[in-house]
Parts: C-alpha cells; sequence; structure tokens
C-alpha cells in the first residue's frame, strides 16, 4: 500500500513532527490513571497512562500533550523534569524515552532502549536521577547513563549476579556512592570508579527485593517490597516501620519525604519524624487507590491509578481539588456511536474468542459540545461489560447500550432509566452453564426505517430480538438458518434501505433476514458458499452504492448489491483486487478487520487488529492513507472502532490506547443547496489550509472564478463537501481577491452564487 502513506520516519534517534499533518487531528484522551508526578517552577506536571498534563499554580491553567503532540501511544512507567536543562523526559514501559524541550517545545524520541539485545519484556523504564548532568535511568534490567545536554546514551550497568540483568526501581547518590534498589538487594558502588560496567564494583548492601532507595537530606531512606521502610546507618539499612502495605512510589522534596501505599502518603520531614498522614477517604473515598505524591510549594498533589489528580494545602488539613484535563472515563474505548451533536463510547471489551470474562465495571462516556459526561459503573445498575452503544435517529436523547453480561440500558436525557434483562423484557440469558446463572449477553443494534430498536441477543436459540416503538417485544429464532444458534456470538448487526437485516457472527458468517418474507440466507467459507475467507466476520457496513462491505479476521469481501438478497439463492461475496508493484493483489489479504465506516464521499475506513487504518477509494482500488503509529497520531494500531460525523467528516478512531479524530472533508450529501457554506472565509495570509465549500448536494458542479469570469477551478461533487487548494487548476496561487463560487444541480435544477474573499 505504498501510495496510502503520508510519510514515513524511519531514524534511531529524531525530532518528533507531524508537520502540518497535525492540524487534521484532534486527540480524547482520559487522564485518569496518573502513571507518574514532577513538578516545574510554579507547575505540576502529571504523567497519564499515555499522555501528559500540567497545571500552572499561578495561572491555573492546564496543558495537555498528546500523540497529536508527538507522544507515544505506548503506556508511560515514569516522567522526571529537569530544572537545570529545562527538559521533560518521559519512560515508557517498552523502554522508549521522549525528551520535551521546554524551550523550544521540540521532542526528541530516542529508541535506543528498545534496541537493546535484550528481552522485550524487560526494557521498562522505572525512574530517572539526575546528578551533575547526567540522568540515571533504572530499567528492568539494569541501569543506562543519559546525557541530557548531549541527548546520547553512556555507560550501561548490568549489576546482576555474573553481570546478568536485574530489575532496578531507583537510583540515589548519597556521599559519594551510587545507590540502587533492586529485585536483588540495595546494591551499592563508588560514582567516581571509573569502571562501573564491571559488575563486581557493586557490592551488596542488603539483600532482598526492594522497590525504591531515596536521599533525604543528610539520610538515607529504602522501603523494600514488602513496604517496610529503612534507614542507612553508613554501613546497612535497618528496619524503621513497617507499613500496612506495599509502597507505591517514594520521593524526597522540599526536605520532605513522600511515601505512597495504595490507601495512604505518609510525610515525614529530614528527621524522619512523621508530619502528616493522609488517607483515602479523606481525599474521596475508600475505592481510591494511590500513585505517587509530590508537593508544590505548600500543595500537596496525589496521583490516583482511576480518578486523575489531587491537591490540597500541605500545612493545612483542607479539601481536595480534582485537577484534570476533562475527558473520557479510559483510552480503552471499545465501541462508540457518532451523530451530528454528540458522541457516546464505552469500554466494556470481550477478548477473540467473545469471552468478555473477566468482566468489566465501567460506566459510559459523552461528549457534546467539547466537554465531556461520564456516567460512572454505579449509575448505569452496576450493568457490565458494556460493548455497544447506539443513538435513536429520531431522538438524540434516547441512547441504548448494549451489555454483554447484563442486557441493554437505556439512557434518556443523559440519565440511566432501566437495564431491560431476562426479567423485564423479551431478552434471554444463555443456559448452557446452567439455570441459575445469569448472563444476558447483547451486541449489535441497529434501527430500521419506523424506529424499531433490533438486537443480537448471543447464544441462545431465539437470537434476533426487537424492540418496538410501542414498547413490546419480538424474537426471531435462528434455527431454520443455523444448526445450533445456542452456539452462536453475533458480532455486528446493520439494516439496509430494504430492511433486510445482516448479522455477522464469530464462527458462521453473515445471516440475511428479511422480515417481510420471513427469509434466510448465508453467506459462509467456500467459494459455493458465499466466498468469505473464514467463518469469523466481525465488521459489516453498506456503502451509498448498496455494497455490503465485509471485514473478517483473514480479509475483506464485498457483497456487490443488496438488493439481490431476494433475487439470488446464494449470494456471493468477492475480494477487491488491486494491482500493485505490476501484480496482482488482493486488497487487505489476511488482516484482521476489526471496523468499517462509509464516509460522505463513500470512501472507505477500515480499521485492523494490529495494522492501523486504511482508507481506500469508493471501489478500494487506491489506497489514499494508512495510519500508523509510525506515521500519524495514532496511540495504537489495534483499532476497535470507527464512526464519522457525515455533517462535519470527522472521523472518530477508537484505539486500544485512546481515541482520536481526523478532520476531513467528506461529509453526507444534502437534499437542497439551501445550506451552502464556504469556511474559511475570509482566507487570511497565516492561512496554508484548503478552502472548503460544504453543504452541497450530491454531484453538484462547482465552478470557481475570478470577479472579471476568469475560470481558476471546476469539480462535481462527491458527498457534501469540496476543497479548494486556492490555486489555478493547480499551476499556481491564485492572487488576492473576491472570487466567485457557482453551484448548480447536476440537473441544472438548482444553482446557488457564493463568495470568498483571499487575502495574500
Amino acid at each position: 500500500m505504498k501510495k496510502g502513506f503520508l510519510y514515513i520516519l524511519l531514524l534511531t534517534i529524531f525530532q518528533y513532527s507531524f508537520s502540518q499533518s497535525n492540524l487534521s487531528w484532534e486527540g480524547y484522551f482520559s487522564y485518569n490513571e496518573i502513571k507518574d508526578v514532577s513538578t516545574a517552577g510554579a507547575t505540576v506536571i502529571a504523567a497519564s497512562e499515555n499522555a501528559l498534563f500540567s497545571k500552572n499554580s499561578e495561572t491555573n491553567s492546564i496543558k495537555t500533550t498528546t500523540t497529536i503532540d508527538g507522544l507515544s501511544g505506548q503506556t508511560i512507567s515514569s516522567m522526571y523534569y529537569s530544572e537545570a536543562s529545562k527538559k521533560t523526559l518521559v519512560g515508557y514501559e517498552n523502554g522508549l524515552m521522549i525528551v520535551i524541550n521546554e524551550k523550544d517545545g521540540s521532542m526528541l524520541k530516542v529508541v535506543d532502549i528498545i534496541n537493546k539485545q535484550l528481552p522485550s519484556g524487560i526494557k521498562k523504564i522505572n525512574h530517572f536521577m539526575e546528578h551533575n548532568g547526567l540522568i540515571y535511568v533504572s530499567c528492568d534490567f539494569g541501569i543506562v547513563q543519559f546525557n541530557l545536554t548531549t541527548s546520547q546514551f553512556g555507560d550501561t550497568y548490568f549489576i546482576g549476579d555474573a553481570g546478568a540483568e536485574i530489575a532496578v526501581k531507583q537510583t540515589a547518590f548519597f556521599n559519594g556512592f551510587i545507590f540502587a534498589a533492586t529485585s536483588g538487594g540495595i546494591k551499592r558502588a563508588n560514582s567516581t570508579n571509573a569502571n562501573l560496567v564491571d559488575y563486581n564494583q557493586w557490592s551488596v548492601i542488603n539483600s532482598g527485593d526492594w522497590s525504591s532507595v531515596e536521599t533525604l537530606d543528610s539520610e538515607l531512606i529504602a522501603v523494600n517490597s514488602g513496604g517496610y521502610i529503612h534507614r542507612y546507618n553508613s554501613n546497612v539499612f535497618i528496619g524503621f516501620l513497617q507499613l500496612p502495605q506495599y509502597s507505591t512510589d517514594m520521593r524526597a522534596v522540599n526536605h520532605n519525604l513522600f511515601i505512597t501505599t495504595p490507601n495512604t502518603i505518609y510525610i515525614y520531614n529530614n528527621q524522619m519524624i512523621l508530619s502528616r498522614q493522609i488517607v483515602n477517604t479523606q481525599v474521596l473515598n475508600a475505592s481510591l487507590i494511590f500513585t505517587c505524591a509530590t508537593s508544590l510549594g505548600d500543595v500537596i498533589n496525589i496521583g490516583t491509578k482511576d480518578n486523575g489528580l489531587f491537591s490540597s494545602s500541605l500545612s493545612v488539613s483542607a479539601a481536595f481539588e480534582n485537577n484534570m484535563p476533562d475527558g473520557p472515563l479510559r483510552n480503552n474505548v471499545f465501541a462508540l456511536d457518532v451523530t451530528p451533536n454528540v458522541l457516546w463510547a464505552v469500554y466494556g471489551d470481550y477478548n477473540s474468542g467473545m469471552n468478555p470474562y473477566p468482566l468489566d465495571s465501567y460506566g459510559v462516556s459523552k461528549f457534546r459540545e467539547k466537554a465531556w459526561l461520564n456516567i460512572p459503573y454505579e449509575e448505569v445498575f452496576n450493568a457490565k461489560s458494556i460493548v455497544n452503544i447506539i443513538v435513536n435517529p429520531n431522538d438524540e436523547n434516547q441512547v441504548y447500550a448494549s451489555s454483554y453480561f447484563s442486557g441493554l440500558l437505556k439512557i434518556e436525557n443523559d440519565e440511566p432509566t432501566v437495564l431491560y434483562n431476562e426479567k423485564n423484557s423479551g431478552l434471554e440469558t444463555l443456559t448452557f452453564v446452567g439455570p441459575n446463572y445469569i448472563d444476558v449477553r447483547i451486541n449489535g443494534s441497529a434501527f430500521d426505517k419506523s424506529g424499531n430498536l433490533w438486537l443480537t441477543n448471543n447464544m441462545i436459540e431465539n437470537g434476533l430480538k426487537v424492540l418496538k416503538t410501542n414498547g413490546r417485544w419480538q424474537s426471531v429464532s435462528m434455527k431454520t438458518i443455523l444448526a445450533k444458534p445456542e452456539d452462536a456470538s453475533y458480532t455486528d448487526l446493520i439494516i439496509d434501505k430494504n430492511g433486510t437485516k445482516w448479522i455477522s457472527m464469530n464462527t458462521e458468517g453473515i445471516v440475511g433476514f428479511n422480515e417481510s418474507t420471513n427469509t434466510f440466507k448465508k453467506i459462509n467459507f467456500g467459494t459455493d458458499l458465499g466466498n468469505l475467507p473464514t467463518t469469523d466476520v466481525r465488521a459489516l457496513s453498506i456503502d451509498t452504492k448498496n455494497q455490503l462491505w465485509i471485514g473478517t479476521t483473514k480479509g475483506l469481501r464485498v457483497l456487490s448489491n443488496v438488493n439481490n438478497f431476494q433475487s439470488e439463492s446464494q449470494l456471493t461475496t468477492k475480494p477487491i483486487i488491486i494491482m500493485e508493484d505490476g501484480l496482482a493483489q488482493e486488497l487487505l489479504y489476511e488482516q484482521s478487520i476489526t471496523a468499517i465506516a462509509v464516509d460522505g464521499s463513500n470512501n472507505k475506513w477500515i480499521g485492523t487488529s494490529d495494522s492501523g487504518v486504511f482508507m481506500v477509494s469508493q471501489n478500494g482500488q487506491e489506497t489514499k492513507y494508512h495510519f500508523t503509529i509510525n506515521n500519524s497520531p495514532l496511540p495504537a494500531n489495534a483499532i476497535n472502532d470507527i464512526k464519522i460525523n457525515n455533517k462535519t467528516g470527522e472521523v472518530f478512531i477508537a484505539t486500544t490506547k485512546g481515541m482520536i479524530s481526523f478532520k476531513g472533508s467528506a461529509t453526507e450529501a444534502n437534499e437542497n443547496l439551501n445550506n451552502v457554506y464556504i469556511y474559511p472565509n475570509p482566507v487570511r495570509p497565516a492561512y496554508s489550509g484548503t478552502v472548503k465549500i460544504a453543504g452541497l448536494i450530491d454531484k453538484a458542479n462547482i465552478k470557481i472564478t475570478d470577479i472579471e469570469g476568469n475560470l481558476v477551478y471546476e469539480t462535481i461533487s462527491e458527498g457534501g463537501t469540496i476543497e479548494w487548494d486556492t490555486t489555478a487548476f493547480g499551476r499556481y496561487k491564485v492572487a488576492s481577491g473576491v472570487y466567485m463560487v457557482f453551484v448548480s444541480a447536476q440537473d441544472g435544477s438548482e444553482t446557488k452564487v457564493k463568495k470568498v474573499m483571499i487575502v495574500r
């Protein structure tokens, strides 16, 4: 797919930038899970799962840094701000390190640790310690030196037995020695020794498994993995206090020592006298889990696992304030739905075998007018593993969320109102576990033209359900088309313009059902049975030409016309064959496809389980884009869902590591030309993008002329929006002035004239 790549970055160490392309992207990240905190002058910086945010104590302004700005979508494990160099270091679980220069905002992506010939599972960066311009990076294999001035790595210390790899959790300098808290004891070496790469220069001070070591003025403190605090007596570490829980973080700040456990923060002065103790119920409630803590002046900042960052006065007991950017509940958005005005997201999931266990306990999220509304698990009637969500197209205030364990959740005016299950509806529980085990698995959902809601109820005989507009339930037995419907797990459901329901499954291909004729038909694996590459189908979408696009775990298929459902006894799909390097190839051959969406220009946006997003032309012959973590702000190549705002053209992409959107221009065609508009208008000198002419009908003719009538551009619309690069047919940029835009319907029945001003 060479045509599809916007650009490729192949440097080991490079300045990370998306040039002007990042103007087309927007991030929607969760900041709830705090991995680390640091301070920079009057600002506290927090590292969440895969993004940073900072709050300035003087201005109260909050700034975010995400993959849109150049961060990786991988999981952050540590973060440190160097006051001396004005640089922020971000460490990742996979060994990646990013250096952010405060002076110019540049990002340096350093992959030396990733490239080390070591097992991938031991490259996690645990801690940064600065001394004399050098950063000592504690990793799961040892210690690495990093020079902040040259941005180059120095020596690597493998200090395990016989020079083996060993997990180093934290390092500290004390009285001329480097101390390392490791999984195999606390080790010490003379900092002036020129041969620290020799493991023999590192002596064991105390054996055992240690989580942290830190210098507190004239004290050296260490905590072992069991939560036992120790003080160094110039020879060995002596037990000081047994904490009731293990420690998740320890750091010295402004002559105070902060020791964090999951439910308590202990603050000691430099004489190791406990000055304050904060428990989670003082901050929020008993379910709150602490991850780290630091102070900025007289303000303590506490990071949590699921609830973001809290702050309060350090010296006096005061209420805690939650400081966090607006965002969804979690980054792993499993499914979403989008209308012109609102977006809904859910977080439950199931594995490749459609198993939802262990069950998830998350709520749902709504995004509207640049603000998030998060409805927690406790308010959705404890519905577990919510895997799908749909907005009623006739009533945007009515939403239905599918739980893959608890049934169907109805939300009205942002309030959960009822949980439909086996007791109060036509939904049914699976029975193979036993008669007393309740497990109501609802997945795919779609509204028909009459406003009825169709649902798939998995692993039962009557697997197709409908909730009528009058509130009554009906069931459709799948026994006439499936040999054993009790084993069927349905993955997707869509309804075409003829009212035919297309239902995909993970083991039985696709079933089509037309209610008016009570007809079932099946598309399966094998050339005589439908020509699917596998019976495991995960995504369905119908385009503007009534073609059914089918995403399977082993590639893509297309049913040429859904209207053939009634006339053909065996429906047959075909692959898309493209020419690449002079050879005929199958588009997305063997790719595991997870999502398909059709934009206003009938282009297809195709998500995969591990290869990012492909955007292909109407017929699939041209790959216009192929977005991955290497050439775009995608936080992960594993795509869960894709939905498109047909009014604005914005493409929302949900990944396992966060959700972003691509601000495209392919919008749905309008019924008339009453709402044609141009943006930006005027076009100012600093603007380098394209001019959009929106609100069009399909196949409208657009002519653009200068004020004297000279034609500078002409095109035919596909969908509701076209773009003009402000050139005269691509030859040169047009001069300053007023330009006339003439829009007419294909048959000449409608016309519209607009103006746009260009200022160079």
